[in-house]
């Protein structure tokens, strides 16, 4: 449950300015409209989930780049995650014969491989985890499903191929939005956890961050699978950059996961499976197999800025990993990882979720052979 916080400022700085105007492009009116008739099917705004956290870079001419998704789950991942980017960057010099440039990259690494660091200065830049929140609208029929003017190009099993829009998106909050998303963001800015609902500490670092963070930018909505549960509706996927990204994310589960975990019989599992078929037939927002019910589902996205650029991890955030390189360290010593282990055998449930897998991996392959897909 969230509540909202009254804003008694008298003086708005410009990192908490919402700038809105009316959008004159088609698809951007188009956009703006739906968001305004979204507001009366789906009046109210509930979190989802904890954090989702990614990796940005400041710009030169203002502003925060992403460089990631963001859908890391704790900010150890996204640290690893920035780690990373930095042993690309680090290969890449060497290719190139860019001695200083590998080094910096290297030793950028090799810090966040050892050491809990959410931010460092890399080449002239600034480089930090980023922390997003994410809401859902819902109404008298449920959580928002997908609108008529998000991007949805992809084919069955093609939802993967569909660039993200959150990677290169620039976090400024001196871009012009559309009214829609200005009142919206409105909205989200002002909304607090409320008492009882998540421990003191998280409630408290969300009063902290509507102080030292009040500004705010949207991101790109993603998209989710919910199931509706004893009259509720639950997560069952991770988000999405776009509609048929989660319909994939479902159908494979109706093939491969749910077979397994739920121990389906032979014929429950063709049912799941002429399901998962009329899924990919239909593309629609909701499937029904058996006495399940799944939706797919629109997540807004808000990353809160304050007077230094976008909030990062919050102390109340769950980290239960160190960084890679200590966490290597600590199995060692409790006799849990060697380098002469042999590999073992996975388990016969693994087993046949990976046998199951492949099957449809090969399946999907020769549907877009012959609907002449590359």
């Amino acid at each position: 449950m969230l509540v909202r916080m009254p804003d008694h400022s008298e003086q708005v700085p410009g990192y908490r300015q919402i700038r809105m105007t009316p959008p004159t492009a088609p698809v951007a009116a188009l956009a703006d409209e739906d968001a305004w008739r979204a507001r009366d099917a789906y009046p109210d705004i509930m979190g989802v989930g904890g954090a989702a956290f990614g990796v940005a870079r400041e710009r030169e001419e203002g502003g925060w780049e992403m460089l990631t998704h963001l859908g890391d789950f704790a900010p150890q991942d996204a640290r690893d995650t920035m780690a990373s980017l930095f042993r690309r960057r680090a290969h890449e010099a060497e290719q190139a014969g860019d001695e200083a440039t590998r080094e910096e990259c290297v030793k950028a690494y090799e810090l966040l491989d050892w050491e809990v660091v959410d931010e460092l200065t890399v080449l002239g830049s600034r480089h930090r985890v980023v922390r997003g929140e994410r809401f859902i609208r819902s109404g008298p029929t449920g959580p928002e499903p997908p609108r008529l003017s998000d991007p949805d190009p992809a084919g069955p099993g093609q939802g993967y191929r569909v660039a993200d829009p959150v990677v290169g998106f620039v976090i400024d909050t001196v871009t012009v939005t559309g009214l829609s998303e200005g009142i919206l963001k409105t909205e989200l800015l002002s909304l607090v956890r409320a008492t009882g609902t998540v421990p003191d500490d998280m409630r408290d670092d969300s009063l902290c961050a509507a102080l030292t963070h009040p500004g705010g930018v949207l991101l790109p909505a993603e998209f989710m699978i919910a199931e509706r549960i004893d009259g509720r509706w639950s997560p069952l996927t991770n988000g999405c950059s776009n509609p048929q990204g989660a319909r994939d994310a479902l159908t494979m589960d109706l093939r491969v996961m749910a077979p397994v975990m739920r121990r389906l019989d032979e014929r429950e599992r063709a049912e799941y499976a002429r399901a998962a078929d009329r899924f990919d037939e239909e593309r629609g927002a909701a499937l029904r197999v058996g006495d399940r019910l799944f939706r797919v589902v629109r997540v807004e996205r808000l990353v809160r800025v304050g007077p230094d650029g976008p909030e990062g991890p919050r102390p109340s955030d769950p980290d239960p990993q160190p960084p890679v390189m200590v966490h290597d360290r600590q199995l060692r010593e409790q006799g849990l990882l060697r380098d002469d282990d042999e590999e073992e055998e996975p388990p016969e449930e693994v087993k046949e979720m990976m046998e199951l897998a492949e099957k449809e991996r090969e399946r999907r392959r020769r549907r877009d052979e012959a609907s002449g897909s590359s």
